[in-house]
């Protein structure tokens, strides 16, 4: 097992990377929860996992409550919460009842929400089930839900106690979802840490082949580096921004597919143009697009506007960038690369530029 530690104080917690789906409920004795956990999971992730989890919680002496929720971002809403409020409170659950997110993103997200919201607060756990949520939505206490207007609208930054991963699971994860989570992967390599992504480059063909050794590697170290972002920005103030990369073109690109498209899938043709801007505004050489282009491309990602379904003009992604929550004004913060390994945070950047890199597609 691989430990990561995100420092924040009485807040802090372990990242636990490489454990049994069945060893939860012994990893959540001794650290002041309850006897009653919900469960948060959708129908997919229940099918395959519910029952290992549950066998060892409750060999651990918790009372499970599972709740199911629908599986899809289109279902990240307040509606979805105030359903599990209800099951909550139809269950008489109390402060010290706890709440266990055993799914993706969207499980996460949403189960953070409630445990933040419910009696003005009760812990939970990340479980994570796919590559995107183990290296990035499962760490660094970002929750909500969505508005028909921008995704994460509504939200609070609430921390897990522990984040507990089982990278067995991602056996069963489709290629798809898979393939989705490396674009997050990727993103650590040009934000941080060039090196990284050579290694991602180097050890392509391994790393589409689940080799256990690689799947370790490459979540430790992304967690590694969210872990040092958030306990020195935890509110996203300052150098957490910097996580953003690739999402600031790719909230739009999701907003305008009505949310049917994977989160990594709209980050890998966010970083692609938000790459195509850096170059058209002279922050670095043509190697830097190309190359994330490149490596994104190869792991079988989209890398521009044409992996649309619906017919979106780029006025329209234009007007779903301006009301992003990281927009200040009216305009529009974009993370940028320099080189491979460093960007740059800035709303220096014309807007005639973005348009015109976005209709060269």
């Amino acid at each position: 097992m691989h430990v990561v530690k995100v420092q924040l104080g009485d807040r802090s917690y372990a990242i636990e990377i490489g454990i049994a789906l069945g060893h939860v409920g012994e990893r959540l004795k001794g650290i002041g929860l309850g006897k009653k956990i919900a469960l948060v999971t959708n129908p997919t992730v229940s099918k395959l996992y519910h029952a290992h989890i549950i066998d060892g919680l409750t060999v651990a002496g918790f009372i499970v409550l599972t709740i199911e929720i629908p599986d899809g971002e289109q279902y990240k809403t307040l509606d979805t919460a105030n359903h599990g409020y209800s099951e909550l409170l139809n269950n008489n659950f109390d402060r010290h009842s706890a709440l266990i997110a055993l799914g993706g993103g969207v499980v996460g997200d949403l189960t953070g929400f409630v445990a933040a919201t419910f009696m003005r607060g009760v812990p939970f756990i990340q479980v994570p089930s796919t590559l995107l949520a183990m290296v990035d939505s499962s760490v660094g206490g970002k929750t909500g839900v969505n508005h028909p207007m921008g995704k994460n609208m509504i939200g609070v930054f609430y921390q897990p106690r522990k984040v507990l991963m089982d990278i067995d699971v991602l056996k069963t994860l489709p290629k798809e979802e898979f393939l989705s989570g490396m674009a997050e992967v990727i993103k650590y390599g040009v934000i941080w840490d060039g090196s990284f992504f050579d290694y991602l480059d180097t050890h392509r063909d391994k790393i589409l082949a689940l080799d256990q050794e690689m799947l370790l590697y490459i979540i430790r170290r992304s967690c590694e580096i969210k872990a040092e972002m958030v306990s020195r920005d935890e509110r996203e103030s300052d150098i957490r921004t910097v996580l953003n990369f690739g999402h600031t073109v790719g909230h739009a690109v999701e907003a305008a597919e009505n949310y049917t498209m994977r989160h990594g899938y709209a980050v890998a043709i966010g970083m692609v143009y938000a790459s195509r801007l850096a170059l058209q505004t002279d922050l670095c050489d043509a190697s830097v697009p190309e190359r994330v282009t490149e490596l994104i491309n190869s792991y079988g990602l989209p890398t521009d506007l044409s992996a649309l379904r619906r017919r979106t003009s780029v006025d329209a992604l234009m007007s779903n960038m301006r009301i992003d929550k990281k927009a200040e004004g009216g305009k529009i913060k974009f993370v940028l690369p320099k080189k491979i390994g460093e960007v740059i945070v800035t709303k220096e950047w014309n807007e005639r530029t973005l348009t015109e890199v976005l209709a060269d597609s």
